[in-house]
């Protein structure tokens, strides 16, 4: 157990450095920021019949889901990150989320939750290779994406906690290479 506090205590002030250099990189522009919408109600996916029409019919954030988004708009707007753009999954969860954190977002469907619908994987894999090319160049800003926790892992391989950052830097021609996460800090 002592082991595992030193441990703890060892690495926690590396963490916090590669955070700073992320919220640097993040600072000069040009960088894509995937954002899982902030917590939800118990359960996963959404109830049987539910529309996207509806919120009332979605599983929606939680009174701590909207905390943690307007965490993650004072944690952008303490650390000086400009924004270019905000787009957001149609779900209302993203929505509120973009919402709260960044005063809200144009909807597109690339964003759309991918959870039990593996079947549009590889259309919406495409188009988010197109979003990357809509990214601004560095000195203008980020292109914020607020998204789902399967969308993510589908584009980018990580599996994030609510309200945590997935970065990835464009490289041309529908490339990339992941950045690093930020956590969402309480």
């Amino acid at each position: 157990m002592l082991h595992a506090l030193l441990l703890v205590a060892l690495l926690a002030p590396l963490a916090s450095t590669a955070d700073d250099a992320l919220w640097a990189l993040l600072k000069k522009g040009g960088q894509v920021v995937l954002v899982r919408h902030g917590a939800t109600g118990p359960g996963v996916g959404d109830p049987p019949g539910f529309s996207l029409h509806d919120c009332k019919t979605q599983r929606n954030l939680s009174d701590a889901g909207r905390k943690e988004a307007q965490r993650l708009g004072a944690a952008f707007r303490a650390h000086g990150i400009p924004v270019a753009r905000v787009l957001s999954s149609p779900w209302c969860r993203c929505q509120e989320t973009a919402r709260l954190a960044f005063g809200g977002a144009r909807s597109d469907s690339t964003l759309s939750n991918l959870y039990g619908r593996g079947e549009e994987s590889g259309r919406q894999q495409a188009a988010f290779r197109k979003l990357l090319a809509s990214a601004p160049k560095p000195g203008n800003g980020n292109l914020v994406l607020v998204t789902h926790g399967s969308t993510t892992m589908a584009f980018t391989g990580e599996s994030p906690a609510t309200a945590e950052l997935v970065i990835v830097t464009p490289e041309g021609g529908g490339q990339y290479r992941l950045a690093g996460r930020i956590p969402l800090a309480d």
